[in-house]
């Protein structure tokens, strides 16, 4: 073999080899089994691999994470999270770093992304009101000041998307339920419903879109709106629950995105009272009162609807109870550790991921057996959010 063909081949080789390298550099990633941790204390996320039960990066320099939520475009590869300092991040998921960041208010407390993906809404307190953007430039789209019947600007709570390009959301000061149509996003058109209950304080939409349920800090009882029938107006439900009852320190205000549907049932957590409450779906009347460990949190059904998890308020925040949705029993306590502040199911429902603050770990269980399977440190971990999230209205 000459010189020279000897050279052509050792150039083919490194050809090759940089060839190969470079696929696998660019080798297809999916998102479906990719999820963020918020870590408050520092103002981070974690990028976590649920298959392989991993922490893939941290991405820092988020802002006051200390009441974030994040929600996720349609193809899972970026994450809006919001901030309680009124930051707007924009996190790619695959690149692992900050797409865009801003500033939008002084103080927020969470959001939603329109039904096709295209504008993400941020719900703020100080000034009250709801900001819209364009989901790829993060520009201002809609600016909609939530000045109330009674005069006030008043701070905007339970803020989800609904069908037909629409975001639903409470006001606290003023005691009403708004509806922003977004079909001409410069142009919202805002409809009003008032006296809906006093003080809503969160809310959540129910997995087809249909019920937008607000909790009542002001008074007992929910308020319920019916979407599909909205000239009914909002209705009272489950206003005698609590009458005539003493009303229990309230330490942390019960979270009602995580209310759980399951099957005939809807489980709430009761405000000021050791319960879950169970509601009829059919008539939204009061089923049952379970009695549990102390006040109630997040009340989470399993993808299957078979179980319920509820983790509790400071200070009783080291247990997790479980509920068997046929007998509506509690089932099972969990010691996660102190102050245990989340949880999410996996896509199918067969882990639960937990968050606990205090140990600086998330803990990943089996939803059936209830048995550890692995812990991942964190640090500070609050909110769990998996990319699944982003086909399911609401969140």
């Amino acid at each position: 073999m000459s010189r020279r063909v000897s050279r052509y081949f050792a150039y083919l080789v490194v050809l090759v080899t940089l060839l190969l390298t470079g696929c696998q550099s660019l080798a297809p990633r999916a998102t479906g089994d990719l999820g963020l941790v918020i870590e408050r204390a520092s103002g981070s996320v974690q990028i976590i691999d649920t298959s392989s039960r991993t922490a893939l990066a941290r991405i820092e320099g988020l802002g006051d994470l200390s009441h974030a939520s994040v929600v996720y475009s349609r193809d899972e590869r970026y994450a809006y999270v919001f901030g309680r300092d009124g930051g707007l991040s924009k996190v790619d998921m695959l690149l692992q770093r900050v797409d865009k960041r801003i500033i939008q208010s002084g103080n927020s407390i969470g959001g939603a992304i329109s039904q096709d993906g295209a504008l993400i809404a941020v719900s703020n307190y100080e000034p009250g009101g709801v900001k819209i953007f364009d989901a790829q430039t993060l520009e201002l789209v809609a600016d909609i000041p939530a000045n109330g019947a009674n005069g006030k600007r008043s701070k905007v709570v339970g803020l989800v998307d609904a069908p037909q390009k629409r975001f639903v959301f409470s006001l606290y000061e003023s005691d009403e339920i708004w509806i922003a149509d977004m079909s001409q996003p410069d142009e919202p058109d805002i409809t009003r419903y008032r006296d809906v209950g006093k003080q809503p304080y969160d809310a959540l939409i129910s997995g087809e879109g249909r019920y937008y349920i607000a909790g009542l800090f002001g008074e007992d009882g929910l308020a319920l709106f019916d979407l599909w029938q909205p000239q009914l107006g909002v209705k009272r439900i489950l206003g005698d629950y609590g009458r005539g009852e003493e009303k229990l320190p309230v330490y942390k205000m019960p979270h009602l995105e995580g209310w759980a549907m399951a099957g005939d049932y809807a489980l709430v957590p009761a405000v000021g009272s050791h319960e879950v409450l169970v509601i009829d779906r059919s008539n939204w009347e009061l089923v049952r009162r379970i009695p549990v460990h102390s006040q109630p949190v997040f009340v989470m059904a399993s993808p299957d609807q078979r179980h319920v998890w509820v983790n509790f308020a400071h200070p009783d925040n080291d247990t997790i109870q479980v509920i068997d949705v046929a007998s509506l029993e509690v089932i099972d306590t969990l010691k996660p550790g102190p102050a245990v502040l989340h949880m999410e199911f996996t896509p199918r429902g067969h882990e639960v991921w937990v968050s606990v603050r205090d140990a600086n770990r998330v803990r990943v269980y089996d939803a059936y057996t209830r048995r550890e399977i692995t812990s991942l440190e964190m640090t500070s971990p609050s909110g769990i959010f998996f990319t699944n999230r982003a086909h399911r209205i609401g969140l």
